[in-house]
C-alpha cells in the first residue's frame, strides 16, 4: 500500500487552479506509480517511497526539488528525509542546494554515516563523496517560481499558500513501513530558515508498530507539536486507531493556528489522508493497484 502528497494550502478551486488540475493529477500519478512497480515487484517499502518522492521532485509543478520556490534573497534551499520503520534508521538534510534529488541526498546520509541530519555546506561535501546526482543551477530555476516570488514581493504577502510539501508513506508485503518527504520550503521565506520536513518526528516518522507519516502545511507549528510522533504515539499509548490519531493531530494543529495535512498508513495497510487547508494534492494505491487522486474535497479519481 502507498499514499503520496503534494502539499497542502490554500488552493482556491477557481478556473485557473481547475485548468491546471489535470496536470496536478497526473503528476501525482506518476509518482503512485513508480512507487507501486516497486512494491509490486516485491521491493521495500523505503524503496517505494524514495522512488515517489523522486518523481515528486522532478516534477515542476510540487514545491520539491525541481519545483522548490525562492527564498527573500532569491535562492533555493531545500530540506528532505526518509524514515525506515523497520529499525528506526532515518537520514536528512536541510538547507541544501544542488543535489537533483535531496530526498536521495536524505537516503545517502541514512546508508553512509552515523548521523541524521546534516546541512549546508557539508551536507553537500557528503552528496559529492557518495556520488549523489547533482543538477546545474538553471535546472531548478523555473519561470513560475519566479513569478511567484515577484508577486509575493509586490503585494507584500507573506504567508503559505505557496509553501507546499511533497511526501510518500508506504507498506510491503513484509509489513514494512517508510516514510519519506521533500520540500522547497516557504516562499520568501527567510534565507536558512528550516522546517519540519528534515525534522523526524515533526514531518517524518515510521515505525513498525504504529504507522508511517508525512506532514505538510506550517512547518513551524508541525514542529512544535511533533506532529507525525503525536499520530504514533496516541496509537501506541491511547489505543487509538489510524484514522482517530490522524484526525486528532491535524485538528489540533489547526486550533492552534497550523494549517496542514498527514498521510498516514499503519502496520495493517490501513491509510488516512487529512487536511485541514482548503485543499492538498493527494493520492493512495487502493486495491489490486489502481490508483486514486483528489486536490479538494472532491471524491478521488481513478486511474
Amino acid at each position: 500500500m502507498l499514499a503520496v502528497h503534494g502539499g497542502a494550502g490554500t488552493i482556491d478551486r477557481n478556473q485557473s487552479t481547475l485548468d491546471r488540475a489535470p496536470y496536478y493529477h497526473e503528476g501525482l500519478r506518476c509518482a503512485l506509480a513508480a512507487g507501486r512497480d516497486v512494491l509490486v515487484a516485491g521491493g521495500s517499502a523505503l524503496d517505494a517511497v524514495t522512488r515517489a518522492v523522486v518523481a515528486l521532485e522532478d516534477d515542476p509543478l510540487f514545491n520539491a526539488g525541481r519545483g522548490s520556490v525562492f527564498t527573500a534573497a532569491g535562492t533555493q534551499e531545500m530540506d528532505a528525509s526518509v524514515m525506515d520503520g523497520r529499525n528506526h534508521c532515518a537520514g536528512a538534510v536541510a538547507g541544501i542546494f544542488g543535489p537533483r534529488n535531496p530526498v536521495l541526498a536524505a537516503r545517502a546520509v541514512m546508508e553512509h554515516s552515523n548521523h541524521i541530519l546534516l546541512v549546508g555546506e557539508g551536507a553537500l561535501a557528503f552528496c559529492r563523496k557518495h556520488n549523489v546526482v547533482f543538477a546545474e543551477p538553471g535546472y531548478f530555476s523555473t519561470e513560475q517560481r519566479r513569478r511567484e516570488l515577484r508577486e509575493m514581493i509586490e503585494t507584500r504577502r507573506h504567508d503559505t499558500a505557496v509553501s507546499g510539501t511533497v511526501g510518500a508513506v508506504a507498506r510491503d508485503r513484509d509489513g514494512n513501513l517508510a516514510a519519506a518527504t521533500s520540500t522547497g520550503g516557504m516562499i520568501g521565506k527567510t534565507p536558512g530558515r528550516v522546517g519540519d520536513s528534515p525534522i523526524i518526528g515533526a514531518g517524518t516518522y515510521a515505525d513498525n508498530a504504529t504507522c508511517a507519516v508525512s506532514a505538510t502545511g506550517h512547518g513551524e507549528f508541525i514542529m512544535r507539536y511533533g506532529a507525525a510522533f503525536d499520530i504514533a504515539a496516541r496509537m501506541h499509548h491511547a489505543g487509538q486507531s489510524l484514522q482517530q490519531a490522524a484526525q486528532a493531530v491535524v485538528e489540533a494543529l489547526a486550533a492552534r493556528g497550523g494549517r496542514g495535512g498527514v498521510v498516514a498508513i499503519d502496520r495493517t495497510g490501513a491509510f488516512v489522508l487529512p487536511f485541514t487547508t482548503s485543499g492538498m494534492y493527494r493520492g493512495f494505491v487502493g486495491a489490486g493497484g489502481a490508483i486514486h487522486t483528489a486536490i479538494w474535497d472532491e471524491p478521488y479519481l481513478l486511474e
